[in-house]
């Protein structure tokens, strides 16, 4: 080969090179994994309290480790969207709710997949007849300073929760339009 076409030859690898490294670093399509069948057409749900770790109540939240589940449970009843039942056994799904305050690093790196955790509520959702989890929430609970803020926070995190249930369910405000 002559010069020019090898530096022809080198020139084209590369920027058959850099085009590839180009899609390689482009984000893959994004594809919508469908939603669990048992979730869409759910009538009939129970709502399970899963509790809450300690340290939470009286501070920093007020009221009591049922607290979450209370409001969770009112909020959707609200809703009229499902018929809340008193026994699992007469659901289509089961949503267990727990308040939880994991222990974990102190100053960590969120880059590195650490940080300081902060209380969270974490709802299950699963399908009653084969006890499989069909779905996963979970809600952080923003820190605050006073008590009020605090109470305010957790009260956004359960509203935030049943949010994103409704939007998966299709049964949520919007879906209405």
């Amino acid at each position: 080969m002559n010069s020019n076409r090898l530096r022809s030859c080198v020139t084209l690898c590369a920027a058959l090179l850099t085009a590839a490294a180009a899609l390689a670093q482009q984000p893959a399509s994004t594809v919508v994994a469908p939603v669990p069948a048992e979730i869409l057409a759910a009538k009939k749900i129970f709502i399970s309290n899963a509790g809450a770790d300690s340290g939470l109540f009286p501070s920093p939240f007020s009221g009591d480790p049922n607290r979450a589940y209370n409001q969770f449970y009112a909020a959707l009843k609200a809703t009229g969207q499902y018929d809340l039942v008193p026994d699992p056994a007469e659901a289509d799904l089961v949503l267990e709710l727990q308040l939880t305050a994991p222990n974990g690093p102190t100053k960590g790196s969120k880059v590195n997949g650490a940080s300081d955790p902060v209380p969270m509520i974490r709802m299950v959702v699963y399908d009653r007849a084969t006890h499989y989890v069909l779905w996963a929430f979970t809600q952080s609970i923003e820190i605050a300073f006073l008590q009020k803020t605090h109470d305010r926070n957790f009260d956004d995190a359960v509203t935030a929760i049943l949010t994103e249930f409704e939007a998966l369910s299709g049964k949520g405000p919007s879906a209405a339009h």
